[in-house]
């Protein structure tokens, strides 16, 4: 049970990184696809597997590997995207609350609303972390963080979180059955 845990988390790791990579680059802040594997680690993992995922990814990318949209290294933390890089951590924990939840195939509609509910907050910590960081380190006003770090990405955000939604509730019979096969 503890080696298909570990397995998922290298999985969702590796979905982020390659999330990184799918962007669109628009300075300061690219736009990528890793706040949806960000949030689906934590609809399909929960809280435990979608933080150790993250924090993975943020290793990997903190000791020099080019994890990141631009590279890797202590550089990128401390760089324009650094607070969305860390906003992901408590992002991920309240993206997993979802999936920590035990009734899915009992009350499905529940479960597809919590992705929402808890994937709406999760982007939310993530544009607050990011956007004041981004304000801190280019010493912008609020207006112009808000312009430059939240707006373009709002309505691919909400396509994000609508996609890892449908995705969680494609997938989280095959996780379950993958991590207990008794469920098969």
């Amino acid at each position: 049970m503890q080696q298909k845990r570990l397995i998922l988390t290298a999985l969702f790791a590796a979905l982020i990184i390659v999330g990184s990579y799918i962007r669109f680059p628009l300075p300061p802040v690219p736009i990528t696809l890793q706040t949806l594997f960000v949030l689906l680690a934590g609809f399909l993992g929960g809280s435990r597997m979608a933080l150790f995922s993250v924090a993975t990814y943020l290793l990997l990318g903190f000791i020099g590997l080019p994890v990141f949209s631009g590279g890797g290294g202590i550089g990128y933390l401390l760089g324009p995207t650094g607070g969305f890089l860390v906003g992901i951590v408590p992002a991920a924990i309240i993206a997993g609350l979802a999936g920590n939840y035990r009734q899915k195939d009992e009350k499905p509609t529940q479960y597809l609303f919590l992705c929402v509910v808890y994937g709406l907050a999760a982007t939310l910590l993530i544009y607050g972390c990011g956007v004041s960081w981004l304000k801190v380190s280019r010493s912008l006003s609020w207006r112009v963080a808000i312009q430059a770090g939240m707006l373009p990405f709002v309505i691919g955000d909400v396509a994000k979180l609508i996609v890892a939604t449908q995705l969680a509730r494609s997938f989280h019979h095959r996780i379950e059955r993958f991590l207990d096969p008794t469920l098969a």
